[in-house]
């Protein structure tokens, strides 16, 4: 298990809809990775509604935020189809099946593969894509960039698969 699995599992967690289960989990989260902690604290002090509304505003309405990780490499072009098959595919070979409601280039969902498994080789592949999502949340003034800068700081500089 990875060093960074507790973060890597918070991330996805605090890049989720901010539903009645993400509050209950607050104080886990803000104990168990204290790179979060920003965000967390922003989050517990944030009514519910607003939380929520702003979770909309920075994700839902356009690309410029997207978390899903080809979209920043390939757009919305055909090349995009084998991308999503490759994300399976890395899932697959580590024994996992992708099932969720989302796509598998989810950013949440390659988060928590990554905390399962230790393989960092999908966010270091799209680590560009990572970028630009970070850069363009820090302009934004959204506090869901400090969760970016987190799980940036963690990926290894140089493709290796698995961190220790």
């Amino acid at each position: 298990m990875p060093s960074d699995a507790v973060l890597y599992q918070g991330a996805a967690l605090c890049l989720t809809y901010p539903d009645e289960d993400f509050r209950a989990r607050l104080p886990l989260l803000r104990e168990a990775a204290p790179q979060l902690r920003e965000f967390v604290d922003h989050a517990a002090v944030t009514p519910p509604q607003e939380l929520a509304a702003h979770y909309v505003q920075v994700f839902d309405f356009k690309n410029r935020h997207s978390l899903y990780l080809s979209w920043w490499r390939d757009g919305d072009t055909r090349r995009r189809g084998m991308s999503l098959v490759r994300f399976k595919e890395v899932y697959r070979a580590a024994g996992l099946e992708f099932t969720g409601e989302e796509l598998p280039d989810f950013l949440p969902a390659v988060l928590e593969f990554t905390a399962r498994t230790g393989n960092t080789d999908l966010l270091t592949e799209h680590r560009d894509g990572l970028e630009q999502l970070r850069s363009r949340l820090t302009d934004f003034g959204t506090p869901y960039a400090s969760v970016l800068d987190a799980v940036c700081a963690a990926l290894p500089t140089a493709h290796t698969g698995m961190r220790t």
